[in-house]
């Protein structure tokens, strides 16, 4: 019996063609390159999710991308699941942000118009090997804070992150995304940004 149900790629259509990348042995040492590596990739996505630089946001991910935010449901600590089967916030590939992204630049994306004004907060940065070559795996909390015009109370996101990074031609990208929020009823007035 466990707290932690780990997310799986595995319940989403489009993660059938997800890295299935595991940890291997404990967490890096904080002091190791590839953490620190993986600390700053992170660290510096953060400044192109607050800043809205969504194209270069994109650049930085795989062919094969998964990024994948299923639904939180409450159950008894002994179910084996805390997700919904099947249903989900984000359920991405790299197609369908991309078609995401471009719908954001046009004159109808009124979700964002006038554009939130964002920050996340990033911490708890773990990585691990993987038994994929040229895989990482990055666990983080990510905090964000969004306030969009003047007159809605400003909105909370919490969850815990996943992320498995892959190096392509000497430069890290990603390749998966589990986003675990903390809520299963969230707060916020749509979903129209990324975590």
């Amino acid at each position: 019996m466990t707290a932690h149900i780990p997310i799986s790629s595995a319940d989403s259509p489009l993660g059938a063609h997800a890295t299935t990348a595991a940890p291997v042995g404990g967490p890096l040492p904080f002091s190791d390159p590839v953490h620190l590596a993986a600390h700053q990739w992170l660290v510096d996505e953060t400044y192109l999710l607050d800043r809205q630089e969504l194209e270069e946001w994109l650049a930085r991910m795989t062919e094969d991308v998964h990024y994948f935010m299923p639904i939180r449901v409450t159950t008894s600590l002994g179910t084996g699941y805390d997700t919904a089967r099947r249903m989900a916030h984000f359920d991405e590939d790299l197609y369908s942000l991309e078609r995401r992204v471009a719908r954001l630049r046009t004159e109808h994306a009124w979700t964002e118009d006038p554009p939130s004004r964002l920050r996340h907060h990033l911490s708890n940065v773990r990585t691990f090997a993987t038994d994929v070559p040229g895989e990482i795996l990055v666990e983080s909390a990510v905090l964000l804070f969004r306030s969009r015009g003047d007159v809605n109370e400003p909105s909370l996101l919490s969850a815990g992150r996943s992320d498995v990074l892959r190096d392509v031609d000497g430069a890290w990208r990603l390749a998966r995304r589990h986003i675990a929020v903390d809520e299963s009823v969230l707060r916020t007035q749509n979903l129209a940004v990324f975590l």
